[in-house]
């Protein structure tokens, strides 16, 4: 009788390549997962520092992140890394937590 199929010693080497991979994978991508949040964060604070823009164009410097939440021109004040943003003389920047 010829069966086909893989045989143990196949599916253990298989098992342990995967897994050698997955020890190489998951330790770089949580290294740069804080990397990628800044980053984020940085593109969100120039998002908003154009929003802030807007707003002084159409009335006046918002004194407050809520202004610009409660007018429509940003739906949230926090960045990727979970910091929040905030104004200070028309200048957005994160807060120091």
């Amino acid at each position: 009788m010829n069966q086909k199929g893989f045989t143990l010693i196949e599916m253990l080497i298989v098992l342990v390549v995967i897994s050698v991979l997955m020890l190489i994978a998951i330790p770089n991508v949580t290294k740069h997962n804080s990397l990628i949040n800044e980053k984020g964060c940085q593109a969100f604070i120039k998002t908003v520092q154009a929003q802030v823009q807007a707003y002084e164009m159409e009335k006046e410097t918002p004194a407050t992140i809520e202004a610009l939440k409660t007018e429509g021109y940003i739906s949230t004040s926090q960045c990727p890394n979970g910091k929040e943003v905030i104004i200070t003389d028309g200048v957005v920047s994160e807060s120091i937590q």
